[in-house]
């Protein structure tokens, strides 16, 4: 039984490896972002050449200069924003779906938002093989949210930005949260930003590096 088990899921023993020594270790207690983590196969998010990297503790390039985070940095991030089963969240930075197909398990519907046709084109399909209906993939200035589908009540935005994009402050409800890292290009720390009986109150997590938000609300390609 087991040896069938792992025989229809080669990747299994890695992905519990890494919850258990990536997650655990560092604190993530939410057992089911932990459970989620377990099940969803973050191999099939990573491109072929580099699949032996899917489940180290690192990030991973997915093409278009852009990466997939490691897999701690995930897990930090959609434990912040404390998503229950009912919530809608909007995802910045789709990249090849990972962190949507994540969030997916988790809430009750994701859109994500990709400004590379080409990744965003990616996550759908891998989305639609592997079943994850609730997640509507955008192509568009992720910077800028998503006004027609607000309010949010969770956002989490994969690339870092010089100050949290007013739009996306704009599309969050009572009681949401935001995740996004802010900075300069090279380093940047999380913010938490979290509405407050219509007040935003932010929380400074911790240290990170992530590719730059470019858009209106972000960072201008002229600097990169």
């Amino acid at each position: 039984m087991i040896q069938e088990l792992f025989n229809s899921d080669p990747f299994l023993l890695e992905r519990r490896a890494m919850v258990d020594d990536q997650l655990r270790r560092r604190n993530i207690r939410d057992e089911r972002l932990l459970a989620v983590m377990e099940e969803v196969p973050r191999h099939e998010f990573i491109p072929e050449k580099d699949r032996a990297l899917s489940y180290e503790d690192k990030p991973v390039p997915i093409g278009e200069g852009q990466t997939i985070s490691q897999p701690y940095i995930v897990a930090a991030m959609i434990d912040a924003l404390q998503v229950s089963p009912e919530n809608t969240v909007l995802e910045i930075g789709t990249g090849t779906g990972y962190q949507a197909a994540v969030l997916s398990r988790l809430a009750a519907h994701v859109y994500t938002v990709e400004r590379h046709a080409a990744l965003a084109a990616t996550a759908e399909h891998v989305f639609q093989q592997l079943g994850y209906a609730n997640i509507m993939v955008v192509v568009g200035d992720g910077s800028l949210g998503l006004p027609d589908r607000a309010p949010f009540d969770r956002i989490i935005v994969a690339a870092a930005a010089p100050a949290v994009p007013d739009p996306l402050l704009q599309q969050l409800g009572e009681g949401g949260r935001i995740i996004i890292p802010v900075g300069n290009p090279e380093s940047q720390v999380l913010e938490l930003v979290r509405k407050v009986q219509g007040e935003f109150i932010t929380s400074r997590l911790e240290g990170v590096r992530f590719v730059p938000l470019i858009g209106q609300g972000g960072f201008s390609t002229r600097n990169f």
